[in-house]
């Protein structure tokens, strides 16, 4: 081994220069990879307008006390590629509606969201050909009578493997 001869390196303004540029270059990296991450996700929007949602909330409240006492009983099943949906009254007899529609979404991404119109098969009884991918659902369900008034429901699902768990 040769022993280091001569005089140890200096810290000169390039070195200072070099730390500086990287220093920065990382925050600034960091920043725009967060921007693009925050961009790129769900919008965190719930409602368009926060004045008009708050004043048909006690509406809706009454809406939804009015359809619990009814008392009507809703069935979901999803499963090989099909949507099954149901709706029994108090006393089990199917109520006839007109169309039913449910929605799709996921809690935290709109991306995915979708909607079909199930059919009716029979009374009570709608159904569609669609296949629902695997993960966490919220499902609003809305069932038009035919003098106008509507049934809404939501629930949140998991499904697995194309099937309802």
């Amino acid at each position: 081994m040769t022993p280091r001869s001569g005089q140890p390196r200096q810290f000169t303004g390039w070195h200072m220069l070099t730390i500086m540029v990287a220093f920065f270059g990382v925050i600034i990296s960091v920043n725009l990879l967060m921007a693009t991450f925050a961009n790129t996700s769900w919008t965190g929007l719930v409602v368009q307008n926060t004045y008009v949602a708050s004043q048909e909330f006690n509406e809706r409240v009454a809406e939804s006390r009015a359809q619990a006492a009814l008392g009507w009983k809703t069935t979901l099943k999803i499963a090989d590629g099909e949507i099954r949906y149901s709706l029994d009254d108090a006393s089990g007899t199917p109520v006839r509606a007109e169309s039913v529609v449910a929605a799709f979404r996921r809690p935290a991404y709109e991306a995915e969201d979708w909607q079909v119109t199930l059919t009716g098969k029979d009374t009570g009884n709608f159904a569609a050909l669609a296949a629902v991918r695997d993960g966490i659902w919220i499902v609003n369900t809305k069932a038009r009578m035919a003098d106008g008034t509507s049934y809404r429901e939501t629930r949140r699902i998991v499904v697995a493997d194309g099937a309802l768990k």
